[in-house]
């Protein structure tokens, strides 16, 4: 269900944001979160610190406008750009939670995907957590790739940068974050033992079809 532009809801970006930072998933206002409303995109506005974010700094971008058009007392996160194509380009999200975690972006920096090294990889709709080409941030450019890198994915890794997940809501585009930045610990930390056993192709869309019927976060 596509959200409501109101405090709401724009109280629980406030609030996801400090959760992610109290959290370690990410650092200071270098992160950003947005919600598909029935108004258009809200998102973090640039540089605010969460602490003292009130629901109406928040930015809305119109869907159906100018493109870059936005309302608000600040102006939107500099991402603003993959946020708004992602929503564009996938009518199934709507949520996206971007941060700097500290073992997705050791793995972005290396420009290493995530394989199938744990069953969980499936939450993220394959065999794969995919790491995307580097552009400046903010520009068009790296927003064209992370589109490209979250295609039949609800997550990615960005590279030389951070990470994105992506949800039907916002409570789930929050536990893919967590759940990416897990992963990607665990995926770090085998790497310096040896190499994991890497799952098959058939056995994740196994686990993922299973994870359809049983995991209540994804129904």
């Amino acid at each position: 269900m596509i959200a409501e532009n109101s405090k709401v809801t724009r109280q629980a970006i406030i609030d996801a944001c400090q959760e992610s930072n109290r959290s370690g998933l990410n650092q200071g206002t270098s992160g950003n979160i947005s919600v598909r409303t029935n108004q258009g995109v809200v998102i973090t506005p640039t540089s605010r610190p969460y602490e003292t974010m009130m629901p109406d700094d928040l930015a809305l971008l119109p869907f159906g406008g100018k493109y870059g058009d936005y309302s608000g007392p600040y102006k939107p996160s500099t991402e603003w750009r993959f946020h708004f194509d992602i929503y564009e380009a996938r009518p199934d999200v709507n949520a996206i939670v971007h941060v700097h975690s500290t073992y997705a972006t050791v793995l972005s920096m290396l420009r290493k995907e995530i394989p199938a090294c744990h069953y969980m990889i499936a939450a993220f709709g394959g065999p794969n957590i995919r790491c995307s080409e580097y552009a400046v941030f903010g520009s068009k450019e790296l927003s064209a790739h992370v589109v490209k890198a979250l295609d039949g994915r609800s997550g990615c890794i960005m590279g030389t940068h951070g990470m994105i997940a992506v949800g039907a809501s916002l409570d789930k585009a929050m536990w893919l974050a967590i759940e990416l930045e897990t992963i990607a610990k665990q995926y770090y930390l085998a790497l310096q033992i040896g190499q994991p056993v890497i799952l098959s192709d058939e056995e994740i869309e196994r686990v993922r079809l299973r994870m359809k019927d049983g995991y209540g976060i994804w129904t």
